[in-house]
């Protein structure tokens, strides 16, 4: 298995090991683009990994803070009630950059910059840039990923 994420076309293709796209998601990705320093709040570009899967086994919209369930569950009225939240759900597949000084290391280093792919409210438009850097799906959509997903995953991000 392995994992392209096109910037352009806000689009998450799962590929098995022979090649075939197995599965296409609409994602949402950095509002302010591509990018890889540590504080830009963009999305990261380049080779990475799965370096971990967090959430196994929780309901759909559990609530994420620091990569730990919170134990709330997501609702209309919880987002109503902290607007300024960003909305980390349901499950998290933590990357970790391949390419020492492009996106792994120093002040580039993703999984630093704590970069996921990770579920977000309904409310939130896939199709379009609007994370703060990382990479945003709708909750089943993130389930059956996280599901058909091993540790170690390779996931390319490009522009195209």
């Amino acid at each position: 298995m392995r994992i392209h994420i096109s910037l352009a076309r806000q689009v998450l293709t799962l590929f098995d090991d022979a090649g075939s796209a197995v599965r296409t998601y609409s994602v949402s990705t950095a509002l302010k683009g591509a990018g890889e320093r540590r504080g830009s709040y963009q999305t990261p570009r380049g080779k990475h990994v799965v370096r971990a899967k967090i959430g196994n086994g929780l309901p759909e919209n559990a609530v994420f803070a620091g990569r730990r369930a919170t134990g709330e569950i997501y609702t209309p009225a919880l987002g109503a009630a902290y607007p300024e939240r960003d909305w980390i759900l349901t499950r998290i597949l933590w990357l970790s950059g391949c390419e020492p000084e492009r996106n792994r290391l120093g002040d580039v280093d993703t999984m630093r910059r704590y970069i996921y792919i990770h579920g977000a409210p309904e409310s939130a438009a896939m199709g379009d840039p609007g994370s703060h850097g990382c990479i945003r799906m709708r909750n089943t959509d993130i389930i059956e990923l996280f599901d058909l997903t091993p540790p170690y995953t390779p996931v390319e991000i490009t522009e195209d």
